[in-house]
């Protein structure tokens, strides 16, 4: 059963703050209070005791956390200086009772009294939280330029000020912060492209919400981290090749036989106990050298995939990588679609072929999975004017053909037919070199031939890819990983 922690709204966040003041019960100054020690914690280890820092605190409960931030940093022998910057005439009252514990607050009423960030090494963000609902304006859009102009390493509380929780940045006057220290869960924000130039790194802490409250409340939107290893099934003592599926992969053609190799290699690392690779003639001789452990079947066409399949033993298909889009293959993958139920993963050309005709978008298995990169997405439902419009139309595709879609991106999504969407949280741009997704494709198919539904193949398929291309970048570096580098490091337990 999958158990993966939701992504909640900014009001949510305020009603589990609210839940968990009334019911632990602890009163919100000291909420704020371990908020506050959690981010030094967390910020810590990368700070040296010779950096000045400055604390930029609004009037708000954020300015609260960095007035709270700030003594805490005091005390442990930092050099500090807290600004509260007086961008509105209310001051919030548990903000005033960490005014009111620091003897040295700089209050700054008016742009001209800003001092000059060069001053200092490190920069924290406490300005606006995230129940910021409009643009910043005014000098405090000011403020906001002046940080980013400065060379300091900026940190932000929660998220970076001028983002919104649940909503696609907007204006020119937002926060550009090294990392964000975010308080129980990230925001659904972290996860949008247009957010990627204002965030180069974040990472949760927990501040003690009342989790039952959060495991209740309403959500499409879940985390996929490494709580997805629950879901993983151990290996019997008394087991055997036959316990672990067979999987059969439709993939390559004359010139890209390289990608059915990739796929073939890491669905037999994925865990399967069997593999056939359906591939052309001019393939068989590449497939048995680099894929001893794989059955072939063959084709009768020389160079790409034309034939009807025979597939009563087979557990799941895996159909795309490098089959080109000719006329023969069109009408096989279509022949194909017709006369199985089958579990498939749909990869590459194949999704090419669906898009140059979406009537066969009908025949497809019940919670079959397809794993287009975004611009073979667009060809099958069109453009979108920001990624939020896109995720919209990703949960839709998927209820409406009662599919799994993976997007693959930086953050790649994942949507099932009930208009879930799963962000996942491994990978890097290293894995951004031709061959990747066919090895994804490879682990979904083997995972699935493994008995694992579509939807958890293709979560824990997509998370261990992406730590595998993680640990593969320690050894190998961003620009020198290899696609093959991300089967051989693959470890799925």
């Amino acid at each position: 059963m999958l158990y993966l922690n939701k992504i909640i709204s900014a009001t949510q966040t305020r009603e589990a703050d609210q839940f968990t003041i009334e019911n632990e019960p602890i009163a919100s100054i000291d909420l704020m209070e371990r908020a506050s020690n959690a981010f030094v914690e967390a910020i810590e280890p990368d700070l040296d005791p010779k950096q000045k820092i400055a604390v930029l605190c609004g009037p708000g409960n954020k300015g609260g956390d960095g007035l709270a931030i700030a003594r805490i940093l005091m005390w442990k022998g930092y050099e500090v200086t807290p600004y509260l910057c007086m961008i509105s005439d209310k001051i919030s009252q548990d903000c005033d009772i960490n005014r009111n514990k620091i003897d040295n607050i700089q209050v700054i009423a008016a742009y001209d009294l800003m001092p000059q960030f060069d001053d200092y090494d490190v920069l924290i963000d406490g300005l606006f939280g995230s129940g910021l609902s409009r643009r910043i304006e005014g000098w405090a859009a000011e403020i906001v330029d002046e940080l980013n102009f400065s060379d300091a390493t900026v940190y932000s509380i929660d998220i970076p000020s001028g983002m919104y929780c649940d909503e696609v940045p907007e204006g020119d006057h937002i926060v550009v912060a090294d990392a964000v220290v975010s308080f129980q869960r990230p925001k659904l924000s972290f996860f949008l492209p247009e957010s990627s130039q204002y965030i180069k790194a974040w990472k949760v802490v927990d501040i003690g919400l009342d989790e039952h409250f959060l495991h209740s409340v309403p959500s499409e939107n879940f985390l996929l981290d490494e709580s997805i290893r629950t879901s993983i099934s151990p290996r019997e003592k008394y087991s055997h090749k036959g316990t672990y599926g067979h999987a059969l992969i439709i993939a390559g053609a004359r010139g890209k036989m390289g990608a059915a190799v990739l796929c073939g290699s890491s669905c037999l690392r994925s865990g399967a106990g069997l593999l056939t690779m359906h591939v052309p003639l001019c393939g068989l001789d590449i497939v048995q050298t680099t894929l001893p452990e794989a059955m072939c079947s063959l084709d009768l066409h020389n160079f790409h995939f034309s034939s009807h399949l025979v597939l009563d033993s087979f557990k799941c298909i895996g159909v795309g990588p490098g089959i080109g889009t000719s006329k023969e293959t069109k009408e096989a993958l279509m022949h194909l679609l017709n006369t199985t139920n089958i579990p498939m993963v749909m990869d590459a050309d194949a999704l090419n072929i669906l898009s140059s005709d979406q009537s066969l978008l009908t025949l497809l298995p019940q919670e079959a999975v397809l794993t287009p990169h975004p611009k073979e997405f667009e060809r099958l439902v069109g453009t979108w004017t920001n990624s939020l419009e896109r995720l919209e139309k990703q949960k839709h595709f998927s209820m409406q053909h009662q599919c799994i879609i993976v997007l693959k991106d930086a953050d790649t999504v994942i949507t099932d037919p009930e208009g879930n969407a799963y962000f996942n949280t491994t990978g890097n741009p290293g894995m951004a070199t031709g061959g990747s997704g066919d090895v994804l494709t490879g682990i979904i198919t083997g995972l699935i031939a493994q008995e694992y539904t579509p939807l958890e193949a293709a979560l824990i398929g997509v998370y261990f890819h992406g730590l595998s291309g993680d640990v593969a970048v320690r050894q190998k570096g961003q620009n020198a990983l290899l696609a093959s580098d991300i089967v051989n490091y693959l470890r799925i337990e």
